[in-house]
């Protein structure tokens, strides 16, 4: 059996569904869906994301994001503000059903309904020959309480996170243990 080739391409597994949202001048939320991103050192963030989103004006403007972890409760909303632009759409959170807290570390909006979020400061933006990078110093991460454990780790299976798959264009759901960091290696030292 061969392999099929596909390309130079930006086709990886997993890419995660990144929810980056910012305050407008006037103090409305605004939120958009991100695949291509990650954490690029200990405390930063680095995402390609393109200068006509709203949310790159926003975070422009503010110096400030938040990045949400796409969830199995909300896929249709975290596509849906993928998927509708806040240049033409203002009140595309609302019309999502989410809702936001204002984080007390950064001037952005913690949605309310996603439970994992990272309060970012910017620290870059750079669009330099057809190619942007977006990247941010990591002030905080929280998590809702609905989400820890008995010992107040988080749960991934509360957490429910979500992966985008871009062969098939779909959502699928990151949960079940295969094996134990830093630890299962070790049998083959």
């Amino acid at each position: 059996m061969g392999r099929k080739d596909f390309g130079a391409k930006p086709l990886s597994y997993p890419q995660p569904v990144l929810i980056i949202a910012t305050y407008d001048e006037e103090g409305r939320a605004d939120a958009m869906n991100a695949a291509w991103g990650g954490i690029s050192e200990s405390d930063e963030i680095s995402m390609c994301l393109s200068p006509g989103h709203k949310t790159v004006k926003n975070l422009l403007k503010t110096g400030a994001f938040t990045v949400s972890m796409g969830d199995a409760a909300h896929v249709k909303e975290c596509d849906y503000v993928g998927i509708v632009s806040g240049n033409t759409e203002p009140d595309k959170l609302a019309k999502a059903g989410f809702t936001v807290t204002k984080s007390e570390r950064v001037n952005a909006p913690i949605i309310n309904e996603l439970a994992v979020c990272l309060e970012c400061e910017l620290l870059e933006y750079v669009d330099k020959d057809g190619k942007q990078r977006l990247t941010g110093r990591i002030v905080n991460v929280s998590v809702d309480e609905s989400c820890l454990d008995a010992e107040g780790k988080v749960d991934i299976a509360k957490v429910a996170p979500i992966t985008f798959d871009p062969f098939n264009h779909t959502y699928h759901v990151i949960g079940e243990k295969v094996g134990n960091a830093f630890s299962d290696g070790l049998a083959l030292k």
